[in-house]
């Protein structure tokens, strides 16, 4: 079938064609930001999941939902080594300049962007990755202190001021969150939970790895009382099946029960490999309907672009030590693994191999599930790792 029709084009936070399964999360979280936009109390959204369920998708799509809504919102993505106000700051910006264009809010968005200015000024010297420029002088005492946890909490009370006089909501969207330093984290905990006490429309609709959760409570413990935190997981039989036909069907192309089964089975409903078996599927026939032995065609195609792409881009990142502890997970199965079985295959102590494991926490490609536990963010990288390093060689490297 013709390639430029091809209705599937996965890639990191590609918009599929077909967002199924996840009309119940947009619409709960619809419902928080209209909420606190309204200054009801209402948690903060923050979405948990591993890698390849779509949470990215997810977070731009709602955002989208609150933009049409008449909704003020910034988006940032937290990656490793970079500091929070560094992200947020060039967006806040942003969106106060917005605001100060509404005559109700002109005078406190513009008094925000003067404590914008204070806060980027006072903290540069800590966090010297920011850089943002102001068209304002800052205000003397007003979120300027130099001290992040006090700054934030100021600066988020003077926004929310604004979007409150201009009859909107603020609404944050950060990705990767899991990615935050701990300080930062608490800081940040802090700036909402005064918001909400002071019933300001500020809220935090965000996403990251399982490991959120522990996080977020590590760095306040009131933490769990301020967000619910969805599990984004694999899409159901009917959603995954939803997501492969309701596109190729706008298009006139039709795909054989026994296809659907095994494009379901191979993928687990995981969102994203769902995207790769379609697009595989799509180029591997030649005519409608979609067959199963196009499917199985296209389910080498699609192991090999997910080798090199998806899986080969976060193995490329690892040390041999941390490859050779991946591997040996990937032995004992999908998992969740015990720490220390993981260490009597490689012939160690879990406490010699805490600094390996540490690292691959921070990197993003495990978590624990509970104490002394272990497992993939990554799904199916058990069988990538068995691909990539075949054989018992790696025993001995």
């Amino acid at each position: 079938m013709d390639p430029i029709s091809n209705p599937f084009a996965p890639g990191a936070g590609t918009p599929p064609p077909e967002l199924a399964g996840r009309d119940e999360l947009r619409e709960t979280v619809r419902i928080a930001i209209e909420r606190t936009r309204r200054g009801l109390p209402t948690k903060s959204v923050l979405m948990v999941g591993l890698r390849g369920v779509g949470k990215t998708v997810l977070l731009d799509r709602m955002r989208d939902d609150a933009e049409a809504n008449g909704i003020q919102t910034l988006r940032v993505e937290a990656p490793e080594n970079r500091s929070l106000p560094a992200m947020l700051a060039p967006q806040l910006r942003q969106a106060l300049l917005r605001l100060s264009r509404n005559e109700q809010a002109k005078e406190l968005a513009t008094r925000a962007l003067r404590a914008l200015a204070g806060f980027a000024k006072a903290l540069k010297v800590k966090y010297a990755d920011i850089e943002v420029g102001f068209d304002v002088d800052p205000e003397p005492g007003l979120a300027d202190n130099g001290d992040l946890e006090h700054d934030l909490q100021a600066l988020i009370e003077v926004v929310g001021a604004a979007a409150q006089q201009a009859g909107t909501a603020l609404a944050l969207f950060v990705d990767e969150l899991q990615y935050v330093e701990e300080e930062e984290l608490a800081a940040l905990i802090t700036a909402l939970h005064r918001a909400a006490q002071r019933q300001l429309p500020v809220v935090l609709i965000g996403a990251g790895l399982p490991q959120l959760r522990g996080r977020m409570g590590s760095a306040k413990s009131y933490a769990e009382r301020l967000f619910d935190f969805p599990l984004i997981d694999r899409l159901d039989s009917d959603a995954a099946r939803q997501a492969l036909t309701k596109p190729v069907e706008a298009l006139g192309v039709a795909v054989n029960p026994d296809a659907l089964d095994l494009v379901v089975a191979e993928t687990r409903g995981y969102p994203y490999f769902v995207q790769e078996w379609g697009k595989h599927a799509w180029e591997a026939a030649t005519v409608s309907p979609i067959t199963k032995e196009d499917v199985k065609v296209a389910s080498k195609a699609a192991v090999a672009a997910l080798d090199e792409s998806f899986f080969r881009v976060r193995f490329d990142r690892l040390t041999p030590a941390e490859k050779k502890y991946l591997r040996a997970m990937a032995d004992l199965g999908p998992g969740p693994h015990r720490s220390g079985d993981i260490a009597d295959k490689l012939g160690r102590s879990v406490t010699s191999l805490g600094p390996t494991r540490a690292q691959l926490i921070s990197k993003g490609m495990i978590w624990s599930p509970n104490h002394g536990d272990t497992a993939f963010t990554v799904p199916l990288f058990d069988e990538f790792m068995h691909r990539i390093m075949p054989g018992n060689e790696w025993m001995q490297a």
